[in-house]
């Protein structure tokens, strides 16, 4: 998949080359001293400034933060006090990682012959934080619509792939993992086309890694399930839906053509299961999984009346169901327990949704449910609050719930194990044990409070980069020379990141002078004002203490 820094260049330079050609030809009478120029300059300033418009967009470029390389030797994160989440909270203790897995834990590990030793004394190491429902990689500005992929148009559309929109070089990747959340499952949501039965099926989610090159790269489970969004009664004055029709109706009429999908499903599997050929059809294909139960539905409802309505209707189907949202879960908790069904609440920076709920019925949502002993998890909030470009703000939601009477221990699980079980990744993600994977995270403090800030990051045992640990140099070239000469100072060993417009590299701080001037060009490899090749390795190694060094850029 292309960026946009990638194709609108290009078109630029056709734009340009059309510009020329037909500016040229209207000219050759002037060039020939046969008078003024041809009436067809005249008609090319709607492309002109077309031509224009190109050019502004065009300076846009990708994310400067590119993925990290694995490392070539074993990690040795040493003396952090880890929280494994699933057990004891281990003091001084060292967490070895290999090949991308957590090998091995305890007090005073040996390393490992060439192995990468960071000291992490006094700080907390803690298992990447899943955010289990985000549209991010879909969606860059939400009012901006030509930066959202993360729908289609319709009813029925369960053979859409949120995996294949995901937009890699999105700037909120970054922003996302610089605060821990380190997987996310991005959703298909669902837009009206103006008919009764706009936005039910909207496709089927992935689970990603927040680190990679393109979607493949960063993809840890394809379609993880079908997602269904619930029909609801939106009510406007005096009882009577928006546009003047009876809600309830359209409610019936939505509902009737979910059923209808399914039975239509439900045929085409028989009808594979035969002696004769089948015509394959897309939209069926997507769900057989479903009706095979090897894969889960998403229902998203919030409101009681559609939480009970989706429970009936599951258990008449047949289906495994996750409750995604679920504002009025705790209503209906003990069915939800009865059924075993799991509960992704989506967030708590909510209000009340009517005037006689409670004020803090959505902060208390996630204790109720615990204490009624329903499967649960936290994401991101799905009401004013949502949105990719909230996706950073996961462990404050947690936070605010276990302000509410949700155990300490039992909100970090939620936005860490709790996720990666109902996701069915359990084995692989949420907790820091031998044999799962190594992502994870170095902290300063507990993950949920505010001033906490996260050091160090590995995703599959990549030290991943972190924008505010980072010292990130972006030369965008915007038609003229761009020469910065930066001083660094530091501690020998210690790690400098540059990301120029050519790309990015790291150098550590013994390879050059402690105080030595560097000349920063807008391409690789840098040199040192002396113009001597800086040397060093520039593939993005992982971080080494990043506050060991002081920066200083001068522009």
């Amino acid at each position: 998949m292309k960026t946009h820094s990638q194709v609108i260049p290009r078109v630029f330079v056709r734009a340009l080359v059309r510009w020329g050609s037909s500016a040229l030809a209207a000219f050759r009478p002037v060039f020939r001293g046969e008078g003024a120029p041809a009436p067809l300059v005249a008609k090319r300033k709607l492309p002109f400034a077309v031509l224009f418009t190109l050019l502004a967009v065009s300076v846009a470029h990708a994310s400067p933060f590119v993925p990290a390389k694995r490392p070539a030797a074993p990690v040795l994160l040493k003396g952090g006090e880890v929280h494994t989440v699933a057990g004891a909270v281990l003091a001084k203790t060292d967490v070895l990682l290999v090949d991308g897995k957590i090998a091995q834990i305890g007090a005073d590990l040996a390393a490992p012959a060439g192995a990468q030793v960071i000291d992490v004394t006094g700080k907390r190491v803690y298992p990447g934080l899943i955010s289990a429902n985000s549209q991010l990689g879909t969606e860059e500005i939400s009012s901006v619509r030509a930066t959202v992929d993360s729908a289609e148009t319709g009813a029925i559309n369960p053979n859409a792939r949120a995996q294949v929109a995901v937009n890699a070089d999105s700037e909120l990747i970054p922003v996302t993992r610089a605060n821990g959340v380190l997987t996310v499952l991005t959703t298909p949501t669902v837009t009206g086309d103006g008919q009764p039965s706009s936005g039910l099926l909207a496709g089927t989610s992935a689970l990603l890694r927040l680190d990679g090159w393109n979607w493949e790269d960063m993809t840890l489970r394809a379609n993880v399930g079908l997602h269904l969004n619930w029909p609801a009664a939106a009510e406007g004055r005096r009882g009577r839906g928006r546009g003047g029709d009876d809600p309830q109706k359209r409610v019936e009429e939505q509902v009737k053509t979910l059923r209808h999908a399914f039975a239509a499903a439900k045929a085409y599997l028989r009808a594979r299961a035969g002696a004769q050929p089948v015509e394959t059809d897309l939209r069926w294909e997507a769900m057989l999984p479903v009706l095979r139960g090897e894969m889960p539905v998403f229902v998203h409802a919030d409101d009681i009346k559609q939480i009970s309505a989706a429970l009936d209707w599951a258990r008449d189907e047949g289906v495994t169901m996750i409750l995604v949202g679920g504002r009025d879960a705790w209503r209906v908790a003990d069915r939800l327990k009865a059924a075993d069904v799991a509960v992704i609440v989506g967030g708590t920076f909510e209000l009340p949704a009517r005037r006689d709920d409670g004020y803090d019925d959505v902060y208390t949502n996630a204790a109720k449910l615990h204490g009624a002993g329903v499967r649960f998890c936290i994401a991101n909030s799905s009401g004013p609050a949502a949105g990719a470009t909230n996706a950073r703000n996961l462990p404050y939601e947690a936070a605010l719930a276990a302000a509410f009477g949700l155990p300490a221990d039992e909100a970090l699980k939620a936005i860490t194990l709790y996720p990666a079980q109902i996701l069915g990744v359990g084995a692989e993600l949420g907790s820091i044990e031998t044999g799962k994977r190594a992502t994870l995270i170095v902290t300063d403090g507990d993950p949920l409070e505010i001033p906490t800030q996260v050091e160090l990051a590995f995703v599959d045992g990549c030290g991943s980069v972190l924008a505010r640990d980072s010292a990130w140099c972006a030369c965008r070239d915007q038609g003229r020379s761009h020469k910065y000469r930066g001083q660094v100072s530091g501690m020998p060993g210690s790690l400098l990141r540059l990301g120029l417009g050519g790309g990015t590299g790291s150098v550590r701080s013994a390879d050059c002078a402690k105080t030595d001037d560097i000349l920063l060009a807008s391409r690789f490899p840098p040199r040192r004002s002396d113009g001597r090749e800086l040397r060093g390795d520039w593939s993005n190694a992982s971080g080494l203490a990043p506050r060991m060094f002081t920066p200083r850029f001068i522009f």
